[in-house]
């Protein structure tokens, strides 16, 4: 049962973000019992909780975060800071670099290798002690223009930080071994990787997060879609609403063929994703063909 206070903040972000009326339910049935799992988390921790969340693209990952960040602070007095991995890519500038130096796909954002991981870190590791007298910042991306916010437009944070939501496409996700890279998954590793240098870069950038970012998570939660074509549905969704939300300078909206192609850079992690962690993580949240959520499971702890 959410708490009054609870309740009307809940109420007010289903509305800010048009959801529909009976969203409610999806909180109280989903998201309060993950709330109070990972209050216990904290309370027997007793110290700064780093929650990880993978989920494919157009998943929900920004909205289960912003809800449970609501019930944490509402209904169990943890003060949460939710992030996500996009907000760490590198510049615009930065990844044209890159391209020169390494691939022309890491133009493109997405892939592990296209992220600040230095900064994600300092990010987190500012977070987990940050006070008033030690205040943090934290990073913006404006997809709509492919380039990271300016500084005076970042999250401020000046006090203690309970719990950490930190949500991306690749938190977590398992590492390939060499022979596993051999093979394109789709036409844009066929025609533009075909020596795959580009995925066996990605490919060692991701383990290098795993020893920066992924593994100092106290929590592994995982949106599990039904399968990876699900994927190209909820992302075109994504784009249309980012459409709606910049049409001042809509110059970085995608249309159907790009959006193919730019999912086609996520779809060999994704893939493997969907195959692995169902296995790895703490909390599987499963997904139906229509975007809710059927099923939750948690491991005891």
């Amino acid at each position: 049962m959410l708490t009054e206070n609870c309740q009307s903040a809940v109420t007010a972000e289903i509305e800010r973000r048009r959801l529909p009326a009976d969203f409610m339910d999806t909180v109280e049935r989903w998201y309060l019992p993950l709330a109070q799992y990972i209050n216990d988390c904290y309370q027997q921790k007793q110290s700064s909780l780093l929650v990880s969340f993978n989920g494919a693209q157009g998943s929900g990952k920004s909205t289960i975060t912003a809800f449970l960040t609501l019930l944490l602070e509402r209904q169990f007095d943890l003060f949460s800071v939710e992030m996500s991995i996009d907000d760490f890519y590198l510049t615009h500038a930065q990844r044209q670099q890159l391209a020169q130096q390494i691939h022309p796909l890491f133009a493109t954002r997405g892939v592990p290798g296209t992220h600040d991981v230095t900064l994600a870190r300092q990010t987190l590791d500012c977070l987990r002690q940050c006070s008033q007298q030690s205040p943090c910042s934290i990073p913006r991306f404006d997809k709509s223009i492919d380039d990271r916010m300016s500084e005076s437009a970042w999250l401020k944070v000046s006090q203690p930080v309970k719990v950490v939501l930190f949500e991306g496409w690749c938190n977590h996700a398992p590492v390939q071994d060499a022979a596993q890279l051999q093979q394109p998954v789709n036409e844009l590793e066929r025609d533009e990787d075909a020596n795959g240098v580009w995925r066996g870069y990605a490919n060692e950038q991701l383990a290098l997060y795993h020893r920066e970012l992924f593994d100092q998570a106290d929590l592994k939660i995982f949106l599990q879609a039904p399968d990876f074509e699900k994927v190209y549905e909820w992302r075109g969704l994504q784009e249309q609403k980012l459409a709606l939300d910049t049409s001042k300078h809509n110059h970085g909206v995608m249309n159907a063929q790009q959006l193919k192609r730019f999912i086609q850079h996520y779809e060999r992690i994704t893939r493997y994703a969907l195959e692995r962690l169902p296995q790895t993580s703490d909390v599987i949240l499963t997904l139906d063909d229509d975007h809710a959520i059927s099923g939750l499971k948690l491991k005891e702890r």
